[in-house]
């Protein structure tokens, strides 16, 4: 079982751009295994931590990150609950690839990271 206090604890002691950054990598993550059909619990334990990075480092940041964060919070609650189901489906596999990789690519963008 995950220690998630140990993991808040670490997280917390990043930079707000480096969390974003690890959220970011976390989608990322999403993305290429999701797209390569490998890893199911892998992906569900990474849409897992994202949940936890979002909680953790939404209040730290200004409201229109805040405003992105939640609705990215929602997307991957959905992701999570539908999960057996889009695991099931290439095309929904697929589908979700493409929106991990756009969510990676607009929390690396507000991340700072890239400037």
């Amino acid at each position: 079982m995950k220690d998630w206090n140990a993991l808040r604890e670490r997280y917390l002691s990043d930079l707000l751009p480096d969390r974003l950054g690890g959220l970011s990598a976390n989608l990322a993550r999403i993305k290429t295994l999701t797209g390569k059909a490998i890893s199911q619990n892998t992906i569900e334990y990474l849409i897992r931590e994202s949940k936890f990075f979002i909680e953790w480092t939404a209040m730290d940041t200004d409201i229109d990150t805040t405003v992105e964060l939640v609705e990215l919070q929602l997307q991957l609650a959905l992701w999570q609950l539908r999960w057996t189901k889009i695991w099931a489906d290439p095309v929904q596999r697929m589908e979700v690839a493409e929106q991990a990789k756009i969510w990676s690519d607009r929390i690396l963008a507000r991340s700072g990271l890239l400037d």
